[in-house]
């Protein structure tokens, strides 16, 4: 049986659907031209005016919004209401560039929450459960952001906040969590930790919520195993709401978006032209509902498909794929583009763990890559002659996938510093 918070949302009609995105956008172009000097400029700029937009199908003539645009108009350029309306701010999390910060009013704070809420239902969560919100809280979405989705929904909600492993597993256990959210690198030493202790057996554990990093459908079936769990990827990112933009069902072939607060569409990295349903593409979000930091046509850079394919689980809200990388911090090596998930793909599908490190440096005007990855406790034991080797296969496995040589080093477990928040994966030494 499958649970829904939101019901007449989730499995609306593709045609009642598309009449509440018409509506809403009309009137929320209206409301950032009128209040948002800075995006006015931009749409007078492009010889757009807000008549000219009277359906989902004029989106394309309205102009996008990047990320510089938000450092350019920090910290009050974007916002399209008084101060005084405004009754939260949170922030990135930095690890792409300079902070950015996001406003937001009580509605625009009900209507993530209830965002949050349909995905902790759509992981089969309901008012009988213990949900352990493992994000970070504070500037950072995840924690607030899952945590109101309980409220929401009437589960028992621990916010605990990232780090202090210790209390998070004793909690875990004394209280029966049943439902983790944190990022998955963090589930991973979660679960490491778990083994290592013998608490697997004091674990109630059904699913895990896991977003704020990309991260590969091996990692998961690792995660789903360790853990006991199903697990459900979330996505979100602060310009926009913060999690809840979308969410995995049981079906776990991609990720319903919340289509009555946000219109996804799929550009061409380099023209910007929109690319068809099925196409990978850079994800541009419009939001539609919100009254504080209502960003129209937002490039995310994130790459990923779009899909109206029927689910099973009875939601008729379009789907986007796990993220295939991001199209402002791929990495340009040696004239190939290489997406940090690409590599994760090969290691983890080989067996290796997900605790890894992408060195880029220049040595003599030449790019190299180095990848670092630990070893099993069960591959430690292993011979020097059989862990080089091991590197050896891991080579050819690599530049099989990517078309470049990249040096593999194999180091001992927990060799590789754990993270409590979004995990460093790559460290390039060419900027510097």
């Amino acid at each position: 049986m499958q649970n829904y918070y939101q019901p007449n949302i989730e499995r609306m009609s593709r045609e009642d659907m598309t009449a509440l995105q018409n509506e809403r956008l009309v009137s929320q172009v209206k409301h950032v031209y009128k209040n948002v000097p800075y995006y006015r400029d931009l749409m007078n700029k492009k010889g757009v005016t807000p008549d000219d937009i009277k359906s989902i199908d004029d989106l394309n003539k309205l102009p996008f919004l990047t990320k510089n645009d938000l450092r350019d108009a920090y910290p009050y350029g974007l916002l399209a209401i008084p101060t005084d309306d405004a009754v939260r701010i949170q922030s990135t999390s930095g690890t792409t560039g300079k902070r950015v910060v996001a406003f937001y009013t009580q509605h625009d704070i009900d209507l993530w929450e209830d965002c949050c809420a349909r995905a902790i239902a759509a992981a089969g969560g309901t008012k009988s459960d213990v949900v352990q919100v493992s994000y970070g809280y504070g500037l950072f979405t995840g924690g607030p952001g899952l945590n109101g989705g309980s409220h929401k929904l009437g589960s028992l909600t621990l916010p605990m906040s990232s780090g202090f492993t210790d209390r998070q597993l004793q909690f875990m256990c004394d209280l029966g969590t049943t439902i983790l959210c944190c990022t998955p690198s963090y589930a991973e030493f979660l679960a490491e930790t778990i083994e290592e202790t013998g608490l697997r057996d004091k674990i109630k554990l059904k699913a895990g919520i896991f977003g704020a990093e990309a991260w590969s459908n091996e990692m998961r079936v690792r995660l789903e195993d360790k853990l006991g769990i199903k697990a459900y990827d979330i996505y979100g990112l602060t310009e926009i709401t913060g999690p809840g933009v979308s969410f995995e069902c049981s079906e776990q072939t991609g990720m319903h978006i919340n289509e009555d607060h946000f219109i996804a569409e799929t550009i061409d990295p380099v023209t910007g032209e929109n690319l068809p349903l099925g196409e990978k593409g850079e994800i541009v979000f419009t939001c539609i509902s919100k009254q504080a930091f209502p960003l129209l046509r937002y490039r995310t850079r994130d790459i990923c498909v779009l899909s109206r394919d029927e689910c099973s689980c009875g939601r008729t809200l379009t789907k986007m794929s796990r993220l295939m990388g991001r199209s402002d911090d791929m990495l340009i090596i040696k004239g190939v583009n290489v997406f940090p998930s690409q590599i994760e793909e090969v290691l983890v599908g080989s067996g290796y763990s997900a605790n890894y490190q992408l060195i880029v440096d220049r040595v003599k005007h030449s790019d190299t890559l180095e990848v670092r990855v630990e070893l099993t406790p069960e591959m430690f034991s292993d011979t020097v002659k059989a862990v080089e080797g091991r590197e050896r296969e891991l080579r050819d496995r690599i530049k099989n996938m990517l078309g470049i040589a990249a040096k593999v080093t194999l180091v001992a477990p927990k060799a590789i510093t754990r993270s409590e928040g979004k995990a460093v994966r790559v460290i390039d030494n060419r900027k510097i």
